[in-house]
């Protein structure tokens, strides 16, 4: 089975291979996401049940943290193009046990990949869902297109991106917003899609949004991007270039080891920063906090 999505106006295509992955409707976050678009495909991914792959011949690179789960990554040399091709070994968090999911060849500068799924099949949905969510943030960074890590409230027309580390607060804010601020409504709770289009940065919701499921196939030009920090009182300040570049670049899915990807990154980062406010929040997880930062 093969279908199109589009996300972020970006087209791709999945191929299920096997009526086992067919049938089990393992990707349901890309369901509102579903396009029968022609057009340019940004990354064309087949998934199938298989064996792990063999990366003992590629090099070792380290290990790539994706919301509580870490992953393995391995690349070779493509041939004389000067890039490489990359593998990822996808395991469950370690309080879902930490086994191996899925294995991720990605070439072509990840415009063509395979993802093969090892284990239970209650691991696929996991496993696929990374997969493509690495495929996508990495086949777009030469593209002003950033996968964000950032809870996403939409207020008079307009995103504005909460971001910050893991159990710091990003949710607990924007439900303030939702709670307190009239006209609130959720975007993205963990990975929105951030694209910068004619000097224009747009947020976009996405299939990736961490525990809350919230998949919703919608967008609003950005507002703001406020990085917060957990504090005793409610003060929040913009942020000069250099220190905003610094706040947003954690936020987003990037491999440093890849200069042509992490370029890409760096310059559509530089880009938001041109056009989009960016503040800090020190906070309290209360009401005031949440007017304090709709306020500015």
């Amino acid at each position: 089975m093969t279908q199109r999505f589009k996300v972020a106006n970006h087209l791709f295509e999945i191929t299920l291979d096997s009526t086992a992955l067919a049938s089990a409707n393992i990707i349901p976050s890309l369901s509102p996401f579903v396009s029968e678009e022609e057009g340019e495909l940004l990354f064309q991914l087949r998934a199938q049940q298989g064996v792990v792959a063999d990366f003992s011949d590629w090099e070792e690179v380290g290990q790539f943290d994706c919301g509580g789960a870490n992953h393995g990554v391995y690349r070779k040399s493509s041939g004389s193009t000067g890039f490489y091709d990359y593998g990822f070994c996808i395991s469950l968090p370690d309080f879902q046990g930490g086994n191996l999911s899925c294995c991720l060849v990605a070439l072509e500068q990840f415009t063509r990949c395979e993802a093969t799924l090892v284990g239970a099949p209650s691991t696929w949905q996991f496993g696929l869902n990374n997969a493509i969510m690495l495929t996508y943030a990495f086949a777009a960074a030469d593209k002003q297109t950033l996968l964000v890590h950032a809870s996403v409230i939409r207020n008079g027309g307009y995103g504005y991106l909460f971001t910050a580390p893991s159990g710091t607060g990003k949710s607990t804010h924007t439900h303030l917003w939702y709670k307190y601020i009239p006209g609130s409504d959720l975007i993205n709770d963990d990975n929105p899609v951030v694209r910068v289009t004619d000097g224009i940065a747009t947020v976009y919701g996405s299939p990736w949004s961490g525990k809350t499921p919230c998949y919703r196939n919608i967008s609003a030009p950005i507002g703001a991007i406020t990085n917060l920090k957990q504090s005793p009182v409610n003060t929040i300040a913009p942020l000069p270039p250099i220190a905003a570049f610094a706040a947003m670049l954690p936020a987003v899915s990037s491999m440093k080891w890849d200069s042509y990807i992490y370029k890409g990154i760096c310059r559509t980062i530089a880009d938001v920063i041109s056009t989009t406010p960016i503040y800090e929040l020190n906070c309290r997880p209360d009401e005031e906090a949440a007017r304090v930062s709709y306020g500015a």
